[in-house]
């Protein structure tokens, strides 16, 4: 659990009353940790990957984008909940995304995902469907310019989930001027003044923001 944002005893009990991770994503999660040590944090909790598969079955989407995929945790959850559609992901490491590529397949998802290597900055430029969904989770300095680039292909009522927008909490506490949560500051400033869109952020682990364009 990723819950730095609730009494651990109320963390537990919402952690049991909600959809368990199954086994692959348990093992997925499992040999990121023995991988990749501390940088097994940027995997999403299981929690927020029950939810990434409940949203995209409920939005529906045709084309879904990922930018930061890492070992695969979120896209296979994503995968899961599309229903004839199809997920692009956008990431950096051909070492990391190794692992999700072999998820991909063990899941039986492989044929919904479209990876493409390189910094997402330039490869999302190029990119030109238009998007339903989008699930934001890399460098959060890049997070403005990832935003804007998905914004000009979302079409009207489609949906960003932004993640780690609450940052611990450290975002709501002036002192906390590590530069990390400052280029959260910044991007959820840049979002809740953007006439485009309606936002909700969710105290989920370590914060969710639901962008949704106008």
């Amino acid at each position: 659990m990723k819950a730095y944002l609730l009494d651990p005893a109320v963390a537990r009990y919402v952690f049991d009353h909600s959809t368990p991770p199954d086994a692959l994503l348990e093992k997925l999660a499992e040999e990121t940790a023995e991988a990749t040590g501390d940088a097994a944090g940027m995997q999403i909790s299981p929690d927020q990957g029950t939810f990434l598969t409940m949203i995209t079955q409920l939005v529906a989407p045709q084309v879904v984008v990922e930018v930061g995929t890492f070992t695969g945790y979120s896209s296979v959850c994503i995968a899961r909940g599309l229903s004839g559609g199809r997920l692009y992901c956008f990431d950096v490491s051909e070492e990391w995304t190794s692992v999700a590529r072999r998820y991909w397949g063990e899941a039986g998802v492989a044929d919904r995902v479209t990876l493409t290597l390189g910094p997402a900055l330039e490869t999302l430029a190029g990119f030109d469907q238009p998007v339903d969904l989008a699930f934001l989770d890399a460098d959060k300095g890049n997070y403005p310019g990832y935003y804007e680039l998905i914004m000009e292909r979302l079409r009207p009522g489609g949906l960003i989930v932004a993640d780690n927008t609450l940052r611990r909490g450290y975002v709501a506490d002036p002192v906390h001027e590590e530069e990390t949560t400052v280029q959260i500051r910044q991007f959820n400033d840049l979002v809740r003044e953007d006439p485009r869109v309606t936002v909700l952020m969710l105290p989920v682990a370590d914060g969710m923001t639901l962008i949704r364009k106008n």
